[in-house]
């Protein structure tokens, strides 16, 4: 019976070193949303880390979340540093590029629980409709990253879908609210 059960588990690790060893190097997240909100407000939201409070879907995961702002107030340079509980971990994100109504570029650096660098974009496209806003992350795949890869995009992009939702209704209170300043101005 021991001898079964050994056999069984040797099976079991070498189906998962085949198994990890047959998924890619790089992983690679998309989602992509229709806003109704103007490209300059939505932009707004994205480029300045302050502002993500109102939108990001990590911001909801720990109430007590710690957050640190260096560099410029938006833009190139740009750094937010957090420290929170086992749902958000320790991490860091610099805004590489930035041009405006188009792009956010950043690096995103995951201290804990696992270390890994990786890259988030958000290009903007604005049109009759609004804004349509292409987030992606991509980077390395680490060994747990190959492990989790059947659940990557699913538990990432669901991420991301809620924070698109969440970034059109405070964009089109930023495009309500300049509306408003303008005329009283």
């Amino acid at each position: 019976m021991l001898k079964k059960l050994g056999i069984a588990a040797a099976i079991l690790v070498a189906a998962l070193v085949v198994y990890i060893s047959t998924r890619p190097d790089r992983f690679y997240v998309e989602r992509s949303v229709q806003l109704s909100a103007p490209a300059d407000a939505t932009f707004a939201l994205i480029n300045e880390f302050r502002q993500w409070q109102q939108w990001s879907p990590y911001e909801k995961l720990d109430p007590n979340l710690a957050r640190t702002f260096e560099g410029p107030a938006s833009g190139p340079g740009a750094v937010y540093a957090y420290k929170g509980d086992r749902n958000i971990g320790e991490g860091r994100m610099t805004i590489l590029e930035s041009r405006p109504g188009e792009l956010v570029s950043i690096k995103l650096e995951f201290i804990a629980p696992f270390p890994a660098t990786n890259q988030a974009n958000f290009k903007l496209e604005a049109n009759e409709k609004g804004t349509r806003v292409t987030w992606t992350m991509e980077g390395p795949n680490t060994l747990m990253g190959k492990v989790m890869s059947p659940f990557m995009d699913g538990f990432i992009g669901k991420s991301m879908e809620q924070g698109l939702a969440d970034l059109d209704t405070a964009a089109q209170a930023e495009a309500k609210k300049r509306q408003q300043t303008a005329k009283t101005e």
